[in-house]
């Protein structure tokens, strides 16, 4: 490890626990931690709960190491996730696995004497398909008749997401990403109003909630506390509050709503013959290189391509703007056992930006997909024609993606082609004169050298497979 203090940067989304903070150095993320918290940590490190939890994978890999950085009492190493997300970017069911994580780990931690200070999602992220709980400087001892400091973080930006879902049907994505802090109880408290306040959870979680906060509103924290603990609060009700929260978040599915993009495979007019040679030209243009660090699969749909990725690449992030198609594709990953493959819902003409304090404390897609492959498969006509994108916005965006050296897959669809008619077929006559073959590949060689191009046998679509920079 180099000089603690040497080219050491502070990641932008810790700064909010004065007693802890997560430090980039290389590749090796460290966190500093003040003296209260070291001692923490290394009661944490020596219970009984805490080594099976790493042991599992719940948590993610973290060891003591030195040398310690200048105005830090200890270190950690943690291991480095292969991609970070945020929660506005998961579908229903990965929020869902990410809150019962949290909530499990906290079922264990209390009867070991320990809490943890907040109830995060952005406590949370992915390795592929299954969560992992990151903020370990998060624990700290509990005090007995004090209760779990989280909840209201929890109920914010897990709980009310999932109840948007599951009782109302509602993507919960927007409602994220607009408040980095989540859903507030005010608001929830008006969405749930005549039969629907007595839907599980709303009762205790929502109104309950909401009128407790706003008769403590000029209360102190220690106030509360003093107020909770004569009211007979105990560890053993804490636990017991969890194991409900449980029971409720286990309950909170979302029924599949109707999607043209969930059928897309078999309505998207391709021949058996195109898929095949499709499918062999993507496969060959992965092989071609060396084993990519990260792959991109921008409009997976159900995964097809992003699953062949997968063999040529140690991590790929297949994203889809369906929360559905989202939804069932982390479903089927779970279940194949899929690790590799990180399902994402984004609209990639309104792609995540950057979020939170200055702008910077989430940051935004196009600076965390730096990637060695990048597939664009029947995406290109949907930003071209379907939202307006000049087709040059559209190749310097796609090459954006990589360095130089960069592989890139991209499928262009011909205006004749049915699927670029129908969406032609709602738009001015004559919108877009500059969306041919031709001016496509022009625009792409000016950005990345084509290594090899092929019409699929409909005659309809394009195949090109290009380098980056040239």
């Amino acid at each position: 490890m180099a000089h603690p203090d040497t080219d050491l940067r502070a990641e932008p989304a810790s700064f909010r626990d004065p007693a802890n903070r997560v430090f980039h150095q290389g590749t090796d993320v460290l966190r500093g931690l003040d003296e209260r918290a070291a001692a923490d940590w290394r009661a944490l490190a020596a219970s009984d709960f805490f080594p099976v939890l790493l042991d599992q994978g719940k948590v993610c890999g973290t060891v003591e190491t030195s040398p310690v950085p200048q105005g830090w009492a200890a270190v950690l190493r943690h291991e480095r996730i292969p991609f970070v997300s945020h929660p506005y970017e998961w579908s229903h069911a990965m929020l869902r696995d990410a809150a019962l994580l949290h909530l499990e780990i906290l079922r264990a931690a209390l009867p070991a004497g320990f809490t943890t200070k907040d109830g995060s999602a952005y406590n949370l992220q992915w390795r592929g398909v299954e969560p992992v709980f990151i903020d370990v400087g998060s624990f700290t001892p509990v005090r007995d008749g004090e209760p779990w400091a989280g909840y209201r973080q929890f109920c914010q930006t897990m709980l009310y997401p999932l109840l948007l879902g599951a009782h109302l049907g509602l993507d919960f994505q927007p409602w994220l990403r607009s408040r980095v802090d989540g859903v507030e109880a005010d608001q929830m408290r008006r969405l749930f109003t005549g039969r629907r306040r007595f839907l599980a959870g709303v009762p205790t979680h929502v109104h309950l909630h909401d009128a407790m906060q706003r008769r403590n509103a000029r209360s102190s924290t220690t106030e509360v506390r003093t107020q909770m603990r004569a009211a007979g609060y105990s560890r053993d009700l804490a636990v017991a509050t969890v194991r409900g929260l449980q029971r409720l978040v286990n309950r909170l599915d979302r029924p599949t709503p109707a999607s043209h993009w969930i059928d897309y495979q078999r309505t998207c007019g391709y021949t058996a013959e195109d898929r095949a040679v499709k499918e062999r030209f993507v496969a060959a243009a992965l092989a071609a290189g060396s084993t990519a660090r990260l792959a991109l699969d921008l409009g997976a749909n159900d995964g097809r391509y992003a699953r062949l990725a997968a063999r040529h690449a140690d991590y790929v992030v297949a994203v889809e703007q369906d929360p559905a198609v989202v939804d069932g594709l982390y479903r089927a990953l779970r279940a194949e056992g899929e690790r590799r493959v990180l399902p994402l819902v984004m609209d990639l003409a309104d792609p995540s930006p950057g979020g939170g304090w200055r702008g910077v404390e989430r940051a935004a897609f196009a600076e965390r997909a730096r990637a060695d492959v990048v597939l664009a498969l029947a995406v290109v006509h949907h930003l071209a024609i379907g939202r307006n994108v000049p087709l040059l916005e559209v190749v310097d965006w796609l090459a954006g993606f990589g360095a130089p050296g960069a592989r890139l897959v991209v499928e262009f669809v011909h205006p004749e082609d049915p699927m670029a008619r129908r969406l032609l077929a709602n738009k001015p006559e004559n919108l877009f004169p500059d969306y041919r073959r031709d001016e496509f590949e022009r625009l792409l060689g000016a950005r990345c050298r084509v290594v090899d191009r092929l019409d699929l046998p409909s005659g309809t679509r394009t195949l090109f497979r290009a380098v980056i920079g040239g």
